[in-house]
């Protein structure tokens, strides 16, 4: 019984802080670039002393790993095994696999597949443009869902009352073309659940025009794709080439999942 009771309350029990702050500093240095021990201590708000011996642990660990001069902390090794772990073993990226496959051999050019967390969108695969003018991008990039067509995609499959909610009062510019007008941003929204496919030019990248189509693996699509493209490269029918392949895919893997749960 004295088992059962602890098992039932468990619930309340709130967040281990040292667990808190270990998770905190990796994502504060993944989003935010390595720091002194100082630097990092006024980001996160945790003083020095109880910083230090963190530090120190995942130093240890190989979660963090120093500069040459030991002071200077950024992501270790340990960090690439477990993303590398997380890639390998979701399911809906090994299923993803041969999409992308089939539309760069379409497109010729950058393929991204993205994945919603919250009001970002994640990289989570790409393939690169054939051509040596292309979009410099990496797995792991977190960008603003607002700002891209992945993003945009995404937004659109929700309602419109949840799109409101991921599209903040004020918006900060990615670029000089960043859409910072919330009413505007979600118009965009609005024309990309129309259309079946969502755009952003010049807003997350400059000179790169982006396509992006949300993908049916669940019933509520979280993960997208897009096509990025040079500026400079979409005269001769190449855009409408580009939609219609994504549009294309969209419609197959909608037909062949019949909106059945991968995970």
């Amino acid at each position: 019984m004295q088992l059962q009771r602890e098992t039932s309350g468990s619930s309340d029990v709130g967040p281990v802080k040292s667990a808190a702050r270990a998770l905190d500093l990796l994502d504060d240095i993944a989003a935010n670039g390595p720091g002194t021990q100082l630097q990092l201590s006024t980001r996160l708000g945790i003083p020095k002393s109880s910083l230090h011996a963190l530090l120190r642990t995942m130093t240890d660990r190989g979660w963090l790993q120093t500069d040459p001069t030991g002071s200077v902390y950024q992501l270790g090794i340990h960090s690439l095994v477990v993303s590398s772990a997380y890639l390998d073993g979701d399911p809906v990226l090994a299923r993803a696999t041969a999409v992308l496959d089939e539309v760069a051999a379409a497109t010729q050019e950058t393929v991204h597949l993205g994945r919603l967390d919250g009001a970002d969108v994640i990289y989570t695969a790409k393939r690169e443009s054939v051509h040596p003018l292309r979009m410099h991008s990496a797995v792991g990039r977190r960008l603003p869902a607002y700002a891209t067509s992945l993003g945009r995609a995404l937004l659109a499959e929700m309602p419109v009352e949840s799109r409101r909610d991921l599209v903040p009062d004020s918006i900060s510019a990615i670029t000089s073309h960043t859409t910072t007008d919330k009413e505007a941003v979600l118009e965009i929204i609005d024309r990309a659940a129309y259309q079946g496919y969502a755009t952003e030019s010049e807003e997350s990248c400059l000179g790169v025009r982006c396509f992006g189509v949300a993908l049916p693996f669940s019933n509520r699509a979280v993960d997208a794709m897009s096509v990025a493209v040079p500026i400079s490269r979409l005269g001769n029918g190449r855009e409408d080439l580009i939609i219609e392949t994504l549009l294309s895919v969209k419609a197959k893997l909608a037909a062949v999942q019949g909106h059945s749960l991968v995970r």
